[in-house]
Parts: structure tokens; C-alpha cells; sequence
């Protein structure tokens, strides 16, 4: 062989680290929160998930992507989807660690935080694999009003051992739920629905539905709640993968979507022959719904992409100490380690901000949390999900051309960026429901307010954002026009308040000059004083 040339300089991979013991900020949040208790066991995940076998699975579920198989080998209709191997093994680790269910079935003080907690570690690793269990966990709350549907699916959503055989209910261990609502025609507009739903019996609560859906997630659930048109209006069916004499229900998969990124996981387009499916809830009440299930999936996209943010971080962080340039290691020039420093601010600031949401989901009807629920959670989704695409694509930027190809982590997570930005309501979507929520419940705004007045008054910029803010959302004929703005005054403000709560004060004084103040800026790499950065990269991955 010939030897034209040594190899070195290049980065090791980064394997075999705890994700959980070395992220400060979320071990700080974890605590803060009310989920101490649960530290042991996120540390336990943090050790696998940060492991080189699941790295491993995490590359095989992408490169392999799901397969349609719509017929058996002697012609009959079966419409299965093929996946790899790693998959199941993706789905067991979550299952196992209760992210499907446990906050739900397991109350107590911090459940939401701690089941947050595992989300946040569980993206690090592999994204495709949260959206079946973040839908699963979502319908949870919805389908418990339905006493008859519930006791059957009880113990099936508490059980923690995956069971990924696709065969009827009853002979299941476990369930995985997931949602059918946008079509052709529609897309977020749900009342453009024109799936139709006819009642079986008279003063019964048995349908059939002859439509379609553009998007059907993880088409092998073992039931989706569907939207489809019944007399009184749009409605909500929970329509399982098999009828309940053991045969296949007549709900057909077309193709599978050949998606930019999320791609271990199927997304589907199918088609409903009489496809049979019980009401939830009541007739025309779908929309209401369907959606109270979708808010809970807004707050896993917002983590989810202060996973993805966190992730990327990491890498970038690890290739620039490893990595060197003319004479010197990146990380020790002084322009990446700007870069580098208002990466760890934006992925600080994303976790914390995703933590307390977390919290306000068991706070139950308090005004204050409620307004953190409803208002603050899609501001928070539409800037989060948002910036972490041009945030991922920064960290790619740091490994140079290696980032760009497939051999390593950072087009995965690239590709995987956009995704929570655009599922469950794109970013007007969002912004749109934050000033409806601002609308109808003017007292959750005003308590807001409230509550960031005090901790933001000693801070002139912050005093300024936020009497802005105030007046925003007491004009609606402006917040119209200017509903991005509102929703992004709303979460800086809102990351900025925490910072300054929970943060070391260099930290939280960066934050504020560089997203509020004058200087800030679009992109990464604008911090005005260098003393910051040691803080900043050290606290974000300790060297």
C-alpha cells in the first residue's frame, strides 16, 4: 500500500459522555424546578444516551429510512411500513424511561419537569423517535375523558415495556397513539376539512370515515385521533389499526412522505374506505379537541429544539478544542470563541426557558401558569424551533466541510432542524395564537407583566422592551401587523428574566446586551466584550 501522506489534526468523535452530569444549566433547571428526585435517573439516561452504542443507533434509524409495504408476498393488503431495527430499540429506551406516559400516571410534584428532563436528553441522541411518543403522551389527557375508551388503553399507556408488534389492542403490552388532522387542501386550516364521518347507529358514538390526511404520523400506531366532518361540524375519532373482530381497518397508506430530515421516523399519506372510529368528545367540538392534544406537543417541540440546539453545541464545542488553524486551536482565537460564547447563551437561555414551561404544565388553573401555558409556550415555540435552524447550521460551520457531509452528526441534525418549527402550527400559526391568547385572556398577559416588572426594572433595556411589549399587547389592531415581534419581545424578555434569576450575572448580562440592547445582532458571533467567553464555554461544556 502506498502511504502518500500521516493523518492528523482531525477531531475525535465525541462518544461515551453522560449528557445529563455535563449540562449545567439543566441539572440547575432539573432542581430549580421540582424534579430533583429524579436526578439519579436522569443521570442513568444521560450515561446511555450519550453512549457510542446509541449514537450508532441513532445513525442506522436515519440511513435506513422506514419502507411501505403495502402487500404480502401473496398479493393481500397489508399496508405495514418496514423499519429498521434500531428503531424499536429507540422506542424501548424512551418507553422505558416513561417519557411516553409516566408524568401522567406517576403525579407528583416536578413529574412534567422530569419527564421534560428525559425529552430534552432522549433529542440529544435521536429525534425521529420522539414524535410517536410525544403524540402518545399527548392524547393521554384527552382520551382519559372517555371512560369506555380508557379502560382499555389504561394500563397499556402506563406499562413501560414497548411492545412494537403490530397486532390487535388487546393482545398489545403497550400503545403508541398518533394524529391524523391536516389534508391536501387545508394544512393548518383545519376547518377545510372535507373528511367526512357518518354514524353507524343511531345514539352512538361508532363512525365510519371516507377522506384523506396529507400527513399522517408513524401510520403504524396502534390508533390515531382523526378529524373528520360529522353533522354537527368537525369532529374528533379515535380510529385504531385494527377493528375489534381482528381484522385490518380500512384506512390505507398511499406512500410515505421522502422527508428533508426527521427521516427514521414515517409520516404517510392515506386514504379512509369506511374507515371505522369512535367519537371523542363531542360532535362539532373536534378542533377543541384535537388542538388541547396538540398544545401538549408544542412544548416538546420547544424542547426538542433546545435539544437539537444543545446537541450541536456540544459538537461545536468539542471540534474547536480538538481542531487546529493557523497555529493555534480554535477554540483559542478569539472570533470563534465569540461564535462559540453566543452559541452557549442561545442554548442556555432555549433550555431554562423550555424547564419552566415544563413546570407550568401541573400548575394546574393558577393565572400566572396558566399564561406561561398558553401564552408563553407558543412564543416559545415559534422563536426556539426557529432559531435553532440558523443555529445548528452555525455549529455545522465550525467543523468546516466535515460538518457538511454525512460521515458525522451535524447534517443529521441540520436536516432535523426545521421540523418542530413547521409541526403543530408554523411560526404565523404561532404567533397568531399567542395574540388570541392575549385576546381572551387579557389577565394572563397583565399577569405576566406582573411578574417580569420586578425582576427586569433594574435593567434599563429590559425596562424599555417591556413597557413596549405592555403597550403591544393592549393595542390588537398593531399586534396584526406586528405579531412576530410581539411573540419574540415576549420570549427574550421571558429568557432574559430567568437568566437574571438563575444564571451566573456574566451570563445573564451577555444575554441582555446581545439579544435587547444595541449591539444585537442576526447572527452568531456579535458578543461586544470578550471577558464573558471563558465563562460561557466552560459552563456550557466543561473542558
Amino acid at each position: 500500500m502506498w502511504r502518500t501522506h500521516e493523518v492528523f489534526n482531525q477531531v475525535p468523535v465525541l462518544s461515551d459522555c453522560n449528557l445529563f452530569d455535563t449540562d449545567i444549566a439543566l441539572r440547575e433547571a432539573v432542581v430549580r424546578e421540582g424534579a430533583g428526585w429524579h436526578a439519579e435517573a436522569l443521570r442513568g439516561q444521560g450515561e446511555v444516551l450519550g453512549s457510542a452504542d446509541t449514537q450508532r443507533l441513532a445513525e442506522l434509524a436515519d440511513r435506513h429510512v422506514p419502507e411501505l409495504v403495502a402487500y404480502d408476498r401473496c398479493g393481500r393488503r397489508v399496508d405495514d411500513v418496514d423499519f429498521h431495527p434500531a428503531w424499536a430499540r429507540l422506542l424501548g429506551m424512551l418507553y422505558a424511561d416513561g417519557v411516553h406516559s409516566s408524568a401522567w400516571f406517576e403525579p407528583r410534584p416536578g413529574a412534567h419537569v422530569a419527564r421534560a428532563a428525559s425529552f430534552f436528553l432522549h433529542g440529544q441522541a435521536e429525534a425521529g423517535s420522539l414524535c410517536p411518543v410525544t403524540m402518545t403522551f399527548a392524547s393521554i389527557p384527552v382520551l382519559r375523558r372517555e371512560p369506555a375508551l380508557f379502560g382499555v388503553l389504561g394500563d397499556k399507556f402506563r406499562s413501560r415495556d414497548y411492545d412494537g408488534r403490530d397486532v390487535p389492542l388487546a393482545g398489545k403490552r403497550s400503545v403508541m397513539i398518533g394524529m391524523g388532522m391536516t389534508e391536501k387542501q387545508g394544512g393548518s386550516d383545519l376547518r377545510a376539512n372535507t373528511t367526512r364521518a357518518r354514524l353507524l347507529g343511531a345514539g352512538g358514538r361508532d363512525y365510519a370515515l371516507v377522506g384523506h390526511k396529507w400527513f399522517f404520523s408513524v401510520p403504524t400506531c396502534d390508533a390515531h385521533l382523526v378529524l373528520a366532518q360529522a353533522s354537527a361540524g368537525p369532529s374528533c375519532f379515535f380510529v385504531p389499526r385494527w377493528l375489534p373482530d381482528g381484522s385490518r381497518n380500512a384506512v390505507r397508506i398511499r406512500r410515505l412522505k421522502d422527508k428533508l430530515g426527521n427521516r427514521s421516523n414515517a409520516s404517510a399519506e392515506v386514504e379512509f374506505e369506511d374507515a371505522f372510529g369512535t367519537l371523542v368528545g363531542d360532535e362539532g367540538r373536534g378542533i377543541a379537541t384535537i388542538m388541547e392534544m396538540a398544545a401538549q406537543t408544542r412544548l416538546d417541540c420547544v424542547l426538542g429544539s433546545a435539544a437539537l440546539m444543545r446537541r450541536a453545541l456540544v459538537e461545536a464545542i468539542h471540534h474547536a478544542r480538538h481542531r487546529s488553524a493557523f497555529g493555534q486551536v480554535l477554540v483559542a482565537q478569539p472570533l470563534m470563541r465569540n461564535v462559540l460564547a453566543d452559541l452557549a447563551l442561545e442554548s442556555e437561555a432555549a433550555t431554562i426557558l423550555a424547564m419552566r414551561l415544563a413546570k407550568a404544565v401541573e400548575a394546574g388553573d393558577d393565572p400566572l401558569e396558566r399564561a406561561w401555558r398558553r401564552i408563553v409556550t407558543p412564543a416559545a415555540k415559534f422563536w426556539v424551533c426557529k432559531r435553532a435552524i440558523a443555529f445548528v447550521a452555525e455549529c455545522m460551520e465550525v467543523w468546516g466541510g466535515n460538518g457538511y457531509v454525512e460521515d458525522g452528526p451535524m447534517a443529521r441534525l441540520y436536516r432535523e432542524a426545521p421540523v418542530n418549527s413547521i409541526w403543530e402550527g408554523s411560526g404565523n400559526v404561532m404567533c397568531l395564537d399567542v395574540l388570541r391568547a392575549v385576546a381572551r385572556e387579557p389577565d394572563g398577559s397583565e399577569a405576566l407583566l406582573r411578574e417580569l416588572s420586578p425582576v427586569v426594572a433594574a435593567e434599563p433595556t429590559l425596562a424599555g422592551t417591556l413597557n413596549e411589549l405592555a403597550a403591544l399587547l393592549r393595542s390588537p389592531d398593531e399586534m396584526q401587523w406586528r405579531g412576530r415581534h410581539v411573540a419574540m419581545q415576549l420570549v427574550l424578555l421571558a429568557q432574559a428574566a430567568l437568566l437574571l434569576k438563575h444564571a451566573p450575572a456574566t451570563t445573564a448580562a451577555a444575554f441582555i446586551a446581545s439579544r435587547l440592547g444595541q449591539r444585537s445582532g442576526q447572527v452568531a458571533g456579535l458578543l461586544a466584550e470578550p471577558a464573558a467567553a471563558a465563562l460561557l464555554i466552560d459552563r456550557a461544556w466543561p473542558g
